[in-house]
């Protein structure tokens, strides 16, 4: 199993310079081996619904906001546009990106690897990778929504059923400086400023990840044309929900 996590990270993190993203963001085309185009179609599918908001050459952006290698969490300068997700090249699992750009797939790439990690067990079990959980067990699992303003407190429970995932983003979760955090518009390379926080339940772990970071970006109905999932975000005017969100809110 560690093999299975250490190969993905060395395929997949933009955190180190051994792996496949220093070798794309030095203009080479590379294998990222079996099963990175479905990743990567997802990614097709999260530029689509956002405009280009979500775009994995985002990882310059972040960078130069100071979320690097070595957190120096320090910002070099006003944000930095990513590239157009359109500006990369794909051929199955095969990616060439322009020259420069750095791939970053923390939109979903931990659900990405989730599922991976749970298939691999082959057995009934729970994989649970610190706000990306799947449920691949007997029975229900109920799991609070942690209050992004207050971690002592929760907004509500999410009943997660065998065969689903939940997955949470919130923007406190990573902040630094004045107004800085992970998740940005790649279209600006600014930090978004609306939504705090969301989370997705869905099939697998790899869509309620893509999702739950989608809803800061487009409405639920926009990317309810794309996957299937269920809701929950929090914005300046409090919660808002799937109808059939499973789970309670709190007032």
């Amino acid at each position: 199993m560690l093999g299975l996590v250490e190969a993905f990270d060395l395929t997949w993190s933009r955190f180190r310079d051994d792996g496949s993203v220093g070798r794309l963001r030095a203009g080479a085309t590379v294998d990222l081996g079996p099963g990175a185009a479905e990743l990567l179609e997802v990614y097709d599918r999260l530029d689509a619904v956002t405009d280009g908001a979500v775009n994995p050459l985002v990882g310059g952006s972040l960078e130069h906001l100071g979320y690097d290698a070595d957190y120096t969490l320090r910002a070099r300068g006003v944000p930095v546009p990513a590239a157009p997700w359109s500006a990369a090249q794909r051929q199955g699992d095969r990616l060439t990106v322009p020259r420069g750009s750095t791939l970053d797939v923390g939109a979903a790439g931990k659900g990405r690897l989730v599922d991976l990690v749970a298939a691999a067990t082959g057995v009934p079990c729970v994989v649970d990778a610190g706000g990306d959980i799947l449920n691949l067990g007997s029975e229900a699992l109920r799991v609070a929504l942690e209050h992004p303003g207050d971690p002592s407190r929760a907004v509500g429970v999410a009943v997660v059923s065998p065969g689903q995932a939940l997955c949470g983003s919130a923007v406190n979760r990573r902040a630094w400086g004045e107004g800085l955090h992970h998740v940005l518009d790649a279209r600006t390379g600014a930090p978004v400023d609306g939504v705090v926080a969301t989370w997705a339940v869905a099939d697998t772990a790899m869509t309620a990840d893509a999702v739950s970071t989608a809803l800061f970006h487009a409405a639920p109905e926009r990317i309810a044309a794309a996957f299937a999932y269920r809701h929950v975000t929090i914005d300046a005017e409090g919660l808002r929900a799937s109808d059939d969100f499973p789970g309670e809110l709190f007032a």
